[in-house]
C-alpha cells in the first residue's frame, strides 16, 4: 500500500519542483517574501502590533512581570545586549527592541520580527540560570529577529507551496498524492530548513554574547541544563530544532572563535 502511494508521487516534474525549492538559498526567500508583500518594515510593523496585544492581554490577565528579581535579571541582560545587536543589524531598519517576562512555567522565550521578545519566567527559574545562561538565550532570539528568520521562513513557504502547486497540477496528483507530497516536502524542505536557522541563531547568538561580555562556555552549560530538563521528545529529524546532543555539539566548535571575542573583550 505504501509504496504504491509513492510511486504516484515520484513523476519527474514534481521531483524536479521539491528540488529547486530545496536549493533556494535564505536570501532567496527573504527576497521572494519582500515580493509577496512581507517587506521588513511592513512585517516589523504587524508584529509590533500583534506584540503590543498579546502583551496588554497578559497585563490584563496579572501574567506580565514587571518587578521581580528574575524580571529584573532578564532585563538587565537585555540591556547589554541590545548595543551590540543594533551593531548588528543589517536589515535596513532600525529595531524597536522591547522584552516582556510573563509568569509561567514554560522552559520558552521567543521573539518576534523587529525585535520584539518574550521570556518566560519558568525557563531563568527552573533550570537555575546564570545571567551568562540568561545571555545565551537572548542572544539567540536576537539574531532571529537580526537575520530576519522569520521572513525567511515565510519566503521559504510560500516557495515550497508555489512549487508543488505547480508540480502536482502538471502531474496529474490528486489530493492523497498530494498530501503525501506535502510530507516528504515539510521533512525535506520545511523541518531541516527551521533546523538550519535555529543553528545559524545558536551560532549567532554564541558571538553576540561574547561581544557584551558574557562567557559563551554558558551556551553549552545551558543546553546541557535543558538537555536533563527534557524528557523523550520527538526526533531530530521531525523537529523544527536541533536536538540539544547536536546543538552541543556544533556550539563546541564555534566556541573557540566566541572565546577569542570574550577574551578580547576582557582586556
Amino acid at each position: 500500500m505504501k509504496s504504491s502511494i509513492i510511486n504516484k508521487i515520484t513523476n519527474k516534474n514534481v521531483f524536479m519542483s521539491i528540488l529547486a525549492v530545496s536549493t533556494i538559498t535564505i536570501s532567496g526567500c527573504a527576497t521572494f517574501a519582500d515580493m509577496a508583500g512581507a517587506d521588513t518594515a511592513t512585517l516589523n510593523a504587524s508584529a509590533a502590533q500583534s506584540y503590543n496585544q498579546a502583551i496588554s492581554e497578559a497585563r490584563s490577565k496579572g501574567l506580565l512581570d514587571t518587578s521581580s528579581t528574575t524580571y529584573r535579571r532578564i532585563t538587565n541582560v537585555y540591556n547589554r545586549l541590545r548595543p551590540y545587536a543594533d551593531q548588528m543589524n543589517q536589515t535596513g531598519q532600525a529595531f524597536q527592541w522591547q522584552v516582556s517576562v510573563i509568569k509561567s512555567n514554560e522552559l520558552n522565550a521567543s521573539v518576534l520580527p523587529g525585535g520584539k521578545v518574550v521570556f518566560y519566567t519558568g525557563i531563568v527559574d527552573r533550570l537555575n540560570l546564570t545571567d551568562a545562561e540568561i545571555a545565551a538565550i537572548m542572544g539567540h532570539e536576537m539574531v532571529h529577529a537580526l537575520e530576519e528568520h522569520a521572513k525567511s521562513k515565510m519566503g521559504s513557504q510560500a516557495l515550497t507551496n508555489l512549487a508543488l502547486g505547480v508540480g502536482l497540477s502538471a502531474a496529474g496528483v490528486g489530493d492523497g498524492g498530494a498530501a503525501l507530497a506535502q510530507i516528504g516536502s515539510q521533512l525535506g524542505v520545511g523541518l531541516p530548513y527551521s533546523r538550519n536557522l535555529e543553528s545559524r541563531a545558536d551560532e549567532g547568538g554564541l558571538m553576540l554574547m561574547a561581544r557584551a561580555g558574557y562567557n559563551p562556555q554558558a551556551a553549552i552549560t545551558l543546553w546541557e541544563k535543558m538537555a536533563k530538563a527534557s524528557s523523550g521528545g520527538s526526533p531530530s529529524f521531525l523537529s523544527t530544532h536541533p536536538s540539544n546532543a547536536q546543538r552541543i555539539q556544533a556550539m563546541q566548535k564555534n566556541l573557540p572563535a566566541a572565546q577569542a571575542i570574550y577574551n578580547q573583550n576582557r582586556r
